[in-house]
């Protein structure tokens, strides 16, 4: 069981972080807190405070009525960042449920990619989560980004359980789920037939493919890896999480316990790589880390145990590869160019003393004849 502490001490550190508990600690009640931007419509100045949110929310469709209220109380949630640029904390978690909501009731039900949704859409998006958060670093591409995660996660929730089961139940699938009653019914029946087409069942059939290729799969909730790191960092001060910790970590239960037997051999395989480690038996350089010797080399540009967004480059702080400025390569261009432009006018240059000097000879051999006749 985990809740959200905030320590007597904790003004420095980051606020509403999530940790595990013990036998007492069970008996404390949680206290969720957040850093707010209040403006005020007279001074149109901000200022920073510090406000507790004790209501608990049950699972199910989500309305997040109290982003709504702090809305009209013009106060923003300061969503904060780790070290590597990824949110963490509460206002981080409710600003996504946030994103969920938006790209679920404001972007059309529609059988198309991200890129085709109108951008009138996509800045509405980005319109009301900036109104609601003071959203930092990232901005409004990676809210947009998150947009489009969460509209395509929604759109193959409601395949897979609203109405590939029901394939064969007309009525079913006859009028939108009742816990997404705000769906369009014309959307909705246009919906449902372009997911029974032949087209989606191939494409549905190739990414069912894909995903039983998938061996170790984690049991993280929407905290992410972000969350988690910061989770650990927490309860366990003063030692340095690799990404072999937080892949590890990722595929246990509540318990701690890791249910998947090929998952579990591979977490003991980085125990005794981490031993190794640490007794100088073993040397990790670079991109070559314990993860990489535990589960091989990564695909190119991406990162196992760190979560979306990160590159190789990025998390071990390669050196960038040399590039030419745009400065550079147009001077380069016009020395070429004018290299070329030279050669031609030089063999033109050429080309015309030569025939000067014909032309010459030929006005001199004339005039001999013309002395001695």
């Amino acid at each position: 069981m985990v809740s959200q502490q905030q320590t007597k001490d904790s003004g420095s550190k980051k606020l509403g972080m999530v940790a595990p508990q013990d036998k007492s600690s069970k008996e404390m009640k949680s206290s969720k807190k957040m850093k707010f931007a209040s403006s005020s419509a007279e001074t149109e100045q901000t200022s920073q405070t510090t406000i507790s949110d004790d209501s608990k929310t049950g699972r199910g469709m989500s309305t997040m009525p109290r982003v709504v209220k702090r809305k009209l109380q013009k106060l923003r949630p300061i969503v904060e960042y780790n070290k590597r640029g990824k949110g963490i904390g509460q206002a981080h978690s409710e600003m996504q449920s946030y994103i969920g909501v938006l790209a679920r009731s404001r972007v059309p039900l529609v059988d198309k990619k991200w890129s085709q949704i109108p951008k009138d859409v996509k800045e509405q998006i980005w319109e009301a989560v900036d109104m609601a958060f003071v959203v930092g670093q990232g901005g409004k591409k990676s809210v947009l980004t998150s947009a489009a995660k969460k509209w395509k996660d929604f759109k193959s929730t409601l395949t897979r359980h609203y109405i590939l089961p029901y394939t064969n139940d007309k009525e079913k699938l006859s009028h939108p789920p009742e816990t997404y009653k705000f769906i369009e019914k014309a959307q909705w029946d246009a919906f449902v037939a372009s997911r029974l087409s032949k087209d989606f069942e191939s494409v549905h059939s190739q990414h069912a493919q894909i995903r039983e290729k998938l061996e170790y799969n984690h049991r993280l909730s929407r905290k992410g890896y972000a969350g988690l790191d910061d989770q650990l960092e927490e309860t366990m001060p003063g030692v340095e999480i690799d990404r072999s910790t937080l892949w590890k970590r990722a595929r246990q239960d509540k318990h701690g316990n890791i249910p998947d037997s090929k998952v579990a051999e591979k977490a003991k395989l980085i125990d005794e790589l981490q031993k190794q480690v640490s007794e100088g038996k073993v040397r990790v350089d670079g991109s070559k880390d314990v993860l990489t010797m535990a589960l091989g080399p990564e695909h190119p540009g991406r990162l196992r145990g760190v979560g979306a967004g990160i590159s190789p480059r990025q998390y071990f702080n390669l050196p960038k590869p040399q590039r030419v400025s745009f400065d550079d390569r147009l001077k380069e261009s016009l020395r070429v160019l004018l290299l070329e432009e030279t050669k031609k006018m030089e063999a033109k240059a050429k080309e015309e003393a030569l025939r000067m000097e014909a032309r010459t000879k030929q006005l001199v051999e004339a005039e001999r004849e013309h002395f001695l006749s």
